[in-house]
């Protein structure tokens, strides 16, 4: 028998040397194979006397073990390094543009935030933005909403556990947010007077049918400065309302109601045609609700640290997913939240259309509206 030391030392060497995953099994053929040269070894162990073929035998499967355990790890090395340059040869560029036939579409909900915000930031808006699970205090209790509130009831609202290790405790629990109102009283604390903001974002209510969903989306606004007056309320929604729906003149009117967080309050309504296929803004002798609106309660300047006597303001807020319906004619809130391609087809916006005061709003709409 060969010294099994040098044959070991030049078997490994040839696996670890070996760049190429055919080689590598090339060599295990020759070395461990029917009729590699360990196997020829090891069949030759027969021949010999007992005591030199228990030695000799054990010897041969040290060897057999560590070539075999250099092949699978050199193996393992060389798939890697085949897998790394195949990935490197078929890269993609995801910033090339897309071909038309499959481009993507931007949700209609998304472009009302894109128009909503144009409109506003026209006006001098700021855009804030708050976290979705509120504490009590800013999405209820600084709004001058009573303990005994309809709206803090558990039919309406979600409720959070604020510590799990203690039992679930409704009256300091915290809330997955009802209105984007909190960020009324979340910008008053953080600063003074003049204050102009809309705060978009995510909304959440227990109701579900064709006109509510558990989560939608709303745009709040808030104006606080001195000298503020409801007039400055109607002509800023009238405007708004004008470059929203892209109209030179539209029949609004206001009705008094009633909200918690604004005294006094109103609903604004806007004149349509109502049909039994068709609704057409701006037209005809009917009319529709499309949002809430009021001057700003003392009690809620005084919860969000102004002064009532020196500061007064207007607040508002509107459906964005009701706004995106009025707008482009869908008739069923669900299918928003249904992730149909073929829906979001029909009526998405191409991705590179930006909504703006000067480019125009919805002009670049889906390819078939």
């Amino acid at each position: 028998m060969e010294n099994l030391e040098e044959l070991k030392k030049e078997i490994l060497d040839k696996i670890n040397n070996s760049n190429v995953l055919k080689d590598l099994d090339d060599i295990r053929i020759a070395i461990l194979g029917k009729k590699g040269k360990l196997t020829d070894m090891m069949k030759g162990l027969g021949s010999l006397p007992l005591e030199e073929k228990i030695s000799l035998g054990k010897s041969l499967n040290i060897v057999k073990s560590k070539i075999e355990e250099a092949i699978e790890k050199q193996k393992k090395f060389l798939e890697e390094k085949a897998l790394e340059e195949k990935l490197k040869s078929e890269t993609l560029d995801v910033t090339l543009p897309i071909r038309p036939e499959t481009q993507g579409r931007i949700h209609p909900v998304s472009k009302i935030y894109e128009e909503v915000a144009a409109i506003f930031g026209q006006m001098g808006f700021d855009v804030a933005d708050g976290p979705d699970i509120e504490d009590q205090f800013h999405n209820f209790n600084a709004l001058n909403m009573p303990a005994n509130h309809p709206a803090r009831q558990m039919q309406d609202t979600f409720y959070l556990n604020n510590d799990p290790t203690k039992p679930f405790d409704m009256d300091t629990a915290y809330v997955i947010r009802t209105h984007t109102s909190g960020m009324q009283i979340r910008t008053m604390e953080k600063q003074q007077p003049p204050i102009r903001i809309i705060a978009p974002g995510r909304t959440y209510r227990s109701d579900y049918d064709a006109t509510h969903t558990p989560m939608f989306h709303q745009v709040e606004g808030l104006v606080i400065d001195k000298n503020i007056t409801l007039a400055h309320l109607k002509g800023c929604l009238y405007d708004f309302m004008k470059a929203f729906f892209e109209l030179d003149e539209l029949p609004v009117r206001y009705r008094p109601s009633y909200f918690p967080f604004t005294e006094p309050s109103a609903e604004m309504d806007i004149g349509c045609l109502k049909t039994k296929n068709e609704l057409k803004i701006g037209a005809g002798t009917d009319w529709l609700e499309v949002l809430g609106c009021g001057m700003v309660h003392p009690n809620v300047l005084r919860a969000g640290g102004i002064n009532p006597d020196e500061y007064q303001g207007f607040a508002f807020g509107l459906g964005v997913d009701r706004l995106a319906m009025l707008k482009y004619g869908i008739p069923d809130l669900r299918t928003f939240f249904e992730s149909d391609v073929r829906w979001l087809k029909h009526y998405g916006f191409t991705p590179l259309d930006f909504s703006s005061m000067t480019g125009g709003l919805s002009d670049n709409g889906g390819l078939t509206r």
